[in-house]
């Protein structure tokens, strides 16, 4: 019979093409970073995009220092954990996470948008955030993502 017939093609950690991508973040709104970040990591715009498979890149982000939040998210926005103890929950506003650490605000924004599961760990660590314009993985030959162009 001669008909047309397609495979599915599905794609695993053998087989998979990782890049290094990097994204800068200055002038950027965080939670629209975020989710570019997570689209590159979780790798949703190849074509052999395997829902089970860590496929996605891995994402430098720069100047952590220079995000944007809109409105008054900066005293609003409450960022809440528990120590484990009965009465310990804390919380920070976002300028408090900020002021101690840039990157955590950034990493945890893009971590709530990766599966809350073991491939969502893997996922995470192809993340790198940095402050500053300067990162150190200038050997994986980084390609560089005009995040204004994407949008």
């Amino acid at each position: 019979m001669d008909t047309l017939s397609y495979k599915t093609v599905s794609a695993n950690k053998n087989t998979v093409n990782k890049e290094w991508v990097v994204l800068d973040a200055e002038g950027q709104s965080l939670g629209r970073l975020s989710s570019i970040a997570a689209k590159f990591i979780r790798g949703k715009y190849k074509t052999d995009y395997t829902p089970h498979v860590d496929c996605g890149d891995n994402v430098i982000i720069i100047n952590a220092e220079k995000i944007n939040l809109t409105g008054k998210k900066w005293d609003a926005k409450e960022y809440i954990r528990h120590t484990g103890y009965p009465g310990g929950q804390r919380s920070l506003t976002a300028s408090e996470l900020f002021g101690k650490d840039p990157v955590r605000l950034i990493e945890k924004s893009v971590k709530g948008m990766l599966p809350k599961n073991k491939l969502g760990s893997v996922l995470f660590k192809n993340l790198k955030v940095n402050v500053g314009s300067e990162h150190n993985h200038e050997a994986q030959k980084p390609k560089t993502i005009n995040l204004n162009e994407l949008v």
